[in-house]
């Protein structure tokens, strides 16, 4: 950090991640639990990502969508975890503030991709089981490329507006943030700029995404439910769901943890408590997922049985 005068004029080139403050021994538990965890999260998501692409009968839409929110997923706790993990070996964890804006900005876009997909993987269960005859004609390749790039684009761009805003703003006092990584609110409290009407656009941008994708998913699932009701046989009705109950896994996680977050009163809102929440969103959903979509999808489970058995066939010719 460098000064110019007085305290009131000095001029923030870097922040302190101020993390889990906590003794020696227990940074060196946390650095394990989260490297395992990290080790563990992208090693998960790459094996759906190749057993979807070694399977041929996994080349489906459902699986197109589980590969990109897989990827989503590896991108996502990459933000994060390797800075945590520094933060953990180190007596001050600095983060220049180009950098810090740059997580940021990754992590509320990954953030935004993470609630669009949910929505797309509950439209596309949705077409599956309302209109099964009509599926391959309606969830086309060209039309699931479009609804993903469109997601990813179109996140991406609408993530540049506001950070670029963030990015503007003048920070001259503490540059401590009580957090594990950069997120908006901490930058916000930290700015001696007037921030009232930029954490106004945030907050309401940032419910917006939320709040509309969650309304698109609901709406998808009631109409899923519905139409389960009206098979007549109980085998039919387990089968129709079992097709959509790893994604609502996931969504019930994921939703609830972000509602939680963010529907609170203002006058609960504490940093300590803040980061315990962000740890399980960002770092232990992320672990869950390919855990929740290998244990309780039967097809994932065969085509990742197969290639085992491969495996095991290759040595003995």
């Amino acid at each position: 950090m460098q000064m110019r005068g007085l305290w009131n004029n000095t001029v923030v080139t870097e922040f302190i991640l101020l993390g889990f403050p906590a003794s020696q021994i227990f940074h060196t538990f946390l650095f394990l639990i989260f490297f395992i965890t990290y080790v563990l999260t992208v090693t998960g998501n790459v094996v759906i990502i190749a057993v979807i692409r070694a399977d041929l009968h996994l080349h489906r839409p459902m699986y197109f969508f589980l590969s990109n929110f897989a990827f989503m997923q590896i991108s996502y706790v990459t933000v994060t975890v390797p800075k945590l993990l520094i933060g953990c070996l180190v007596t001050q964890n600095k983060i220049s503030i180009s950098a810090c804006f740059c997580q940021c900005y990754f992590f509320f876009f990954l953030g935004g991709i993470e609630n669009c997909l949910l929505a797309i993987m509950a439209y596309d269960r949705y077409v599956a089981i309302c209109y099964p005859l009509r599926y391959n004609t309606i969830m086309t390749p060209k039309f699931c490329l479009s609804l993903t790039c469109g997601c990813w684009l179109g996140i991406f761009l609408g993530s540049l507006i506001p950070v670029i805003l963030l990015a503007k703003l003048s920070f001259c006092g503490p540059n401590i943030i009580n957090h594990y990584f950069c997120d908006v609110s901490p930058l916000l409290k930290l700015s001696c700029t007037d921030t009232a009407l930029l954490k106004l656009y945030f907050f309401s941008l940032m419910w917006v995404i939320v709040f509309s994708c969650l309304l698109f998913t609901l709406v998808s699932y009631i109409n899923i439910i519905c139409a389960i009701m009206k098979i007549s046989s109980a085998v039919g009705r387990q089968k129709a769901f079992s097709t959509c109950g790893s994604h609502l896994t996931v969504v019930i996680i994921y939703f609830g943890a972000v509602i939680f977050m963010y529907v609170r009163p203002k006058e609960s809102y504490a940093f300590e408590e803040d980061k315990l929440i962000s740890v399980f969103y960002s770092i232990l959903t992320p672990l869950l997922n390919p855990f929740i979509y290998c244990l309780r999808n039967k097809e994932v489970k065969e085509a990742l049985q197969k290639i085992i058995e491969a495996r095991k066939i290759i040595p003995s010719f």
